[in-house]
């Protein structure tokens, strides 16, 4: 289970290098990425439940609580989410929540085409007694050639 965790914290980091998405609100902290599945190991993927294709993408989201001494600590939400393309086509996202020691994530997956772009619609409520923290962006997609 530790390798796990640590492939998991590498894909993660790995993924956010290029470009940190995170959204700060209402005492709390957002990240969130999307990336091909091919880019997890197959091992990573069977024993979280993951469908891996050259045509499937994941969506990853970790929520954090923003501790009164600067700390964070990771919290259990409720994550629902879209990805539609320039058409409209619209799928819903079903997360999972993936638990390893101290990490939570949740991970959605959807469908795409070759240099498509798509935007991703999230709706993040770590407190169930106040409304949800609304995520919008887009990114391309490609498959491997």
């Amino acid at each position: 289970m530790r390798k796990l965790f640590i492939l998991m914290v590498s894909l993660f980091a790995a993924t956010t290098a290029f470009a940190e998405q995170k959204v700060v609100q209402n005492g709390y902290e957002i990240h969130y990425n999307a990336f091909n599945s091919d880019f997890i190991s197959p091992e990573v993927a069977q024993a979280n439940g993951l469908l891996r294709s050259k045509v499937r993408a994941l969506v990853n989201v970790a929520v954090f609580e923003l501790q009164a001494d600067g700390s964070k600590r990771a919290v259990r939400a409720r994550v629902d989410g879209t990805a539609a393309n320039m058409l409209q086509q619209q799928q819903e996202l079903e997360f999972a929540p993936i638990q390893e020691q101290n990490a939570l994530y949740y991970i959605g997956g959807f469908r795409f085409t070759n240099d498509e772009r798509i935007t991703i619609k999230l709706s993040v409520q770590p407190n169930p007694d106040r409304a949800p923290i609304e995520i919008d962006f887009a990114q391309k997609f490609y498959t491997e050639q």
